[in-house]
């Protein structure tokens, strides 16, 4: 039967073509998301400023948690840490003593302006060389990299003079460097030091600190490379399997409308004696021969998305832009699998009604519609509904943004999975309707759907996926962001916002002046969960911020206590005067006293600390100050900003990513509506002998059209909603989703369009043949 579906493959490349295109977009697919998941597993990254050093000694990157299971095995579970981990310059010491140790070099690592600051001694990391100038010798005194532009420099209030340029710029990090004392001294952390650097070579241990080598460096120089690793690692798997699900909806659906558009071509071949086995051999071979071709083209257009997607990610700043992208066999050999699977399984279950029936009834079955659905595919449908409810219950429960998303995205497929299954059914219900256009163009499109449920049951699946799917992308982002920019607007008392690098002290003595809030955002690890976190100073903060405190104070907040949102307090079973033991950005353990519970977490982090606990333990100290009183015009000067003009998330990586699957979903519209409109060649011609003009012809196909569009956005608006107000409902407290009317029309104008174009095309191109020689083709 191979040879046999060859030559049926060769005689009808259009109607293979739509189950090609499918196929081809879905091995692209899942090839650029299995891209993202191996670089979240294995992707390293190389060493800027510690090339030259063959060993860096540093702190543990990871919050580590040690457990025993009831049959007393040990397991050591890791959370990247968010902030730098310092270790004590005193190793540095201990390192020289090692066997096979040279030189030892110390290395503070602070943020100057747009910059990063070193001591002059770590130059040797890179290495450094001078291209002219000498090393900074006094305390006002820098050596900047070859970018650099200028004389002197700021830094902390106070200038510096340019006294060396050296011959390196590095890719993606300005570089300065003071002497040894003033880097410690702008650093803040004494007795304490970054990492370092020792050569030629250390193959010890040493207590406190780990060595580093190869792209293992990389990852100490470049924290956000392992937030990035395990965002990739997540994202990677969620948009995997989600695109996975699409994937083999969109071509079952394909190949469905394939095989349901051959059922004369599959009952002759019933009637002259074909067993149902060869029957399915055939489309098995069919489907396997489109499937491997069109998995091998679209593995190699999977590997240029996912170089695609790395550029976009690269430029959100989701990933540092040496974080190199893994290319490997493994991705396209699983498209290929999964592709491959999807389409022989589609063909088989396509095939399974049309091979089962007797001989005699074959013709009769294709010249006639079933009136009914199988009970599989019903029970199908009821079970998939069943599961829409339960994971609609199960998002209406879930308090996390990393949790709730993928299960949001899984749910509104899951009721569109459910759509497909009973869209016979569905669309039968729709066209008893008395619901029909004026003129013969209406009456005939009334006609049409009538007669061929299973037709519009087909173009209304990709359709309502598409609008189903791009209304919970789009409407998750705007609720979230519309709930945090809601609760920040109530809560931000001040009336101007001062930007990084801003002295708090020299604001606080400005003329009006009544109160000065400084403002740090980091993140904390509780059991090894992330929790977003603010610091701030505490004199005059209900001045200048109000957290909808619900229960104790946050008069009481100091260095030993912290509050919590009311969110996290109900996940960790918290009230006020709970003990809560957490870790800081730095690895850092502290013990805390909860002192207020408060009710806007979304605009304010889950987590409040003291300004003076965590300031010593972050990277980067200098944060926003928040300011009430004082003369807009002095401020404005120091570059202060309204409170409304501070920006939120952004969520680009999110839209990047799922926009895939929703440019897919897109494809699957256009190419299912032209192989159902392509098909139609010889009706269109019949209709056309018996007196039917081709402005009529084109009207009821336009009507035809507008119909599976008004009947997808009822459905896919619908699976949108409900998918919509549970996640809204878990993560905001309000059944009441944001979306906006504009956005909204937008994307059903957008879904309208496409199934307009994507019918309005292929029809005119099979009107432009005379009928009979249209009818003479398809006989």
């Amino acid at each position: 039967m191979i040879s046999f579906a060859i030559r049926t493959l060769r005689h009808r490349k259009a109607g293979f073509a739509g189950a090609f295109v499918a196929l081809l977009c879905a091995a692209a697919l899942v090839t650029a998301c299995g891209m993202l998941l191996e670089t979240g597993l294995r992707g390293g990254v190389a060493a800027e400023r510690y090339a030259g050093a063959p060993v860096i000694v540093a702190g543990d990157r990871f919050d580590r948690q040690t457990t025993r299971d009831d049959d007393g095995d040990v397991k050591t579970k890791a959370k990247p840490l968010s902030e730098r981990r310092w270790i004590p310059a005193s190793i540095a010491a201990e390192l020289k003593r090692a066997p096979g140790v040279e030189k030892v070099v110390t290395e503070v690592t602070f943020p100057v302006g747009h910059a990063l600051g070193h001591g002059w001694e770590s130059a040797a990391l890179t290495p450094f060389t001078l291209a002219k100038g000498r090393a900074p010798r006094a305390d006002d005194e820098v050596v900047v990299d070859a970018r650099f532009a200028g004389a002197t420099l700021e830094a902390s209030g106070r200038a510096y003079r340019v006294v060396g340029v050296t011959a390196q710029a590095l890719p993606s990090q300005d570089t300065v460097f003071f002497t040894t004392a003033e880097a410690r001294r702008l650093a803040g952390r004494k007795g304490m030091v970054s990492a370092i650097g020792v050569f030629p070579s250390f193959g010890g241990q040493v207590k406190g600190a780990f060595a580093y080598t190869g792209d293992e460096r990389g990852a100490v120089e470049f924290l956000g490379a392992e937030k990035a690793r395990t965002t990739l690692v997540s994202l990677g798997g969620a948009l995997g399997g989600t695109s996975l699900l699409v994937s083999v909806l969109v071509v079952v659906g394909t190949l469905a409308l394939s095989v349901q558009q051959r059922q004369r071509e599959l009952a002759m071949l019933r009637a002259i004696a074909a067993t149902p086995r060869q029957i399915r051999k055939l489309l098995g071979g069919e489907a396997l021969l489109v499937s491997a071709g069109a998995g091998v083209l679209g593995s190699g257009v999977g590997v240029l998305l996912g170089l695609w997607l790395r550029t976009r990610f690269v430029a959100t700043g989701a990933m540092p832009a040496n974080l190199q992208l893994v290319v490997s066999p493994f991705p396209p050999l699983a498209a290929m699998a999964a592709t491959v699977g999807a389409a022989w399984a589609a063909a088989l279950v396509s095939a399974r009604r049309t091979a089962r029936i007797r001989p005699v009834e074959a013709l009769g079955e294709a010249a006639l519609q079933s009136g009914g659905l199988p009970m599989a595919r019903v029970v199908a449908g009821v079970l998939a509904l069943a599961g829409g409810v339960v994971l609609t219950i199960l998002v209406s429960t879930l308090d996390t943004e990393s949790a709730s998303a993928p299960v949001t995205q899984l749910t509104a497929l899951v009721w569109t999975i459910a759509i497909a299954l009973l869209g016979p059914v569905i669309a039968r219900f729709v066209t008893a309707l008395p619901l029909r256009t004026p003129g013969a163009g209406g009456f005939l499109s009334a006609a049409n759907l009538r007669a061929n449920t299973r037709r519009m049951a087909a173009v209304v699946t990709p359709l309502s996926l598409l609008i189903a799917m791009t209304c919970t992308i789009l409407f998750s982002q705007t609720t979230m962001e519309n709930a945090a920019r809601e609760q920040a607007a109530a809560g931000v008392r001040a009336g101007h916002v001062l930007g990084s690098g801003i002295s708090a002290a020299a604001v606080r003595e400005l003329p009006g002046v009544v109160a000065v809030t400084e403002v740090l955002r980091t993140s904390v690890r509780i059991d090894l969960d992330r929790y977003t976190a603010q610091a701030v100073t505490t004199e005059g903060l209900e001045k200048t911020m109000d957290l909808g405190v619900v229960a104790g104070s946050l008069q009481k907040l100091d260095e030993r206590s912290v509050a919590v949102s009311t969110t996290a307090a109900g996940r960790l079973g918290l009230s006020v005067g709970s003990v809560l033991a957490l870790t800081l950005g730095d690895g850092t353990p502290a013990e805390l006293t909860v002192a207020a519970v408060y009710g806007r977490g979304l605009g304010f982090g889950d987590l409040t600390l003291s300004h003076a606990l965590v300031a010593g333990h972050v990277d980067d100290p200098r944060g926003r100050i928040l300011v009430a009183g004082g003369d807009p015009a002095t401020l404005e000067r120091f570059g202060a900003r309204l409170p409304a003009e501070v920006s939120g998330s952004n969520p680009a990586v999110a839209y990047v990513a799922m926009g895939l699957i929703v440019a897919f979903c897109a494809i699957a519209v256009v190419n299912t509506l032209a192989m159902s409109t392509a098909a139609r060649t010889r009706e269109l011609a019949l209709l056309r002998l018996v007196g039917t003009t081709r402005r009529q012809v084109l009207r009821m196909l336009r009507a035809e059209s507008l119909a599976a569009v008004l009947v997808s956005t009822v459905l896919g608006s619908a699976a949108a909603l409900i998918t919509l107000t549970a996640f809204s409902t878990g993560m905001t407290g309000s059944a009441m989703p944001s979306v906006p009317p504009l956005t909204y029309l937008a994307v059903i104008a957008a879904a309208a369009t496409l199934a307009l174009l994507a019918t309005a095309i292929p029809a005119r191109f099979a009107l432009s043949r005379p009928p009979a020689e249209a009818i003479g083709a398809r006989e």
